[in-house]
């Protein structure tokens, strides 16, 4: 067996969550597996053997957790996100009715007719934040209505669902902040969002529903609303951000798009490559296992680096170039496999009802300010000042 290649490297630092991509490129090169010292996690950060991980949930197990801190992985064990089949595949029947492609359909009126508004109005304006005035309102605005929380929830989802993402890291400074608003949250989740508080025609309500049926256990139903805000809300946002400032960057890639809009499903795909927004989820061995050649024994914890996978050049010619053309239907930014993204259809409505509506109406962006989000499982942008010249 080759040596297995060792790092002290630290992928949360604040530089790191700003600009990974050197970080990646040096652990692609050192091998298939590196050993993150600091964090005692095993690296996967090329393309083909995160893609075979995700697609192997019985080796790469998700029950024992897929964050990096231990007490947190056994706190969230038996949650959606946390669990393997047969009970993952429960969780997630009932989780993903409303969330279902042919579901989209019901609701694409409402979420055009939103994106309509909001485009129309910063349009007019010429100068708007991307990120909290446009990105921000879709997911706001309708998945809100459709989860059907309580007032006092909605006014608190962002913060909530970003204090989830901070402790997907290592127990930091930004973890130790979050918890608070996570377990506010939870609290909020078994106490205030109820039947007889929630919209009864809502998703929320849909999951008390199905217990009332038998068909998962009620205690399940506050942690599953977890699946609906954190996904719904910041990885949506950020995609659509990250898309805008990588058109403003690329000015060629818009006139593009504004002249065969058949593109549009290419550029979110694309954009979902290049700028990640959930960079990174980790996995447990349930056996020894030989990864591009090196041993690993069963319960090591692996960490699988979407976002280094992304812009992996063994797969992905040219890796940092914004192409629309590409076609990269097969990018790892929602997953694969078992615990493919529940919510990637709605993510695709809501990105393509904006992209439409800008592309009629927007001749080009200009980036006037930017701040990058330093978040421990997430990355993007919390701010995206830009010009529109308007069509």
């Amino acid at each position: 067996m080759p040596e297995l290649p060792v790092s002290d490297v630290d992928l949360y630092t604040a530089q790191a969550r700003i600009d990974p991509y050197p970080i990646y490129d040096e652990l692609r090169a050192l091998g298939p597996v590196v050993y993150l010292s600091r964090y005692d996690l095993y690296a996967l950060p090329r393309y083909e053997h995160v893609r075979a991980a995700l697609m192997d949930w019985r080796t790469f197990s998700s029950a024992r957790g897929v964050f990096v801190d231990a007490a947190t992985n056994a706190e969230l064990e038996g949650i959606t996100l946390c669990s393997d089949p047969p009970e993952h595949t429960m969780m997630r029947g009932v989780l993903g009715r409303p969330l279902r492609q042919d579901r989209m359909r019901d609701i694409t009126p409402r979420i055009e007719n939103v994106a309509d508004r909001v485009v129309t109005r910063l349009v007019e304006r010429g100068r708007f934040d991307a990120a909290t005035e446009l990105a921000e309102h879709l997911p706001m605005a309708v998945v809100s209505d459709l989860v059907g929380l309580p007032d006092r929830g909605r006014a608190k989802m962002l913060r909530w669902a970003a204090a989830i993402w901070n402790t997907q890291g290592p127990a930091d400074e930004r973890f130790a902040e979050a918890k608070p608003l996570v377990d506010e949250f939870i609290g909020f989740a078994v106490n205030d969002a109820v039947p007889g508080n929630i919209d009864p025609d809502g998703w929320a309500a849909q999951l008390y529903q199905a217990a009332d049926r038998g068909e998962l256990p009620r205690a399940k139903c506050p942690v599953m609303m977890l699946d609906y805000v954190t996904p719904s809300l910041d990885t949506t946002i950020l995609a659509i951000t990250n898309t805008i400032a990588l058109f403003a960057r690329h000015p060629g890639q818009w006139e593009l798009l504004q002249s065969d809009r058949s593109l549009i499903p290419h550029a979110i795909n694309e954009s979902l490559r290049l700028e990640t927004p959930v960079p990174q989820f980790s996995r447990v061995l349930t056996e020894d296992h030989e990864i591009g050649g090196t041993a690993l024994p069963a319960g090591s914890r692996v960490a699988l680096l979407y976002g280094s996978a992304n812009r992996d050049d063994r797969h992905y010619p040219n890796p940092a170039r914004f192409d629309i053309t590409r076609r990269p239907s097969d990018h790892l930014a929602f997953g694969r496999g078992e615990h493919v993204c529940v919510g990637m259809h709605l993510a695709r409505l809501e990105m393509t009802a904006l992209l439409e509506r800008l592309a009629d109406q927007v001749e080009r962006f200009d980036i006037v300010s930017e701040t990058p989000l330093i978040n421990n499982g997430l990355r993007g942008l919390q701010h995206l000042e830009i010009t529109v010249q308007a069509a």
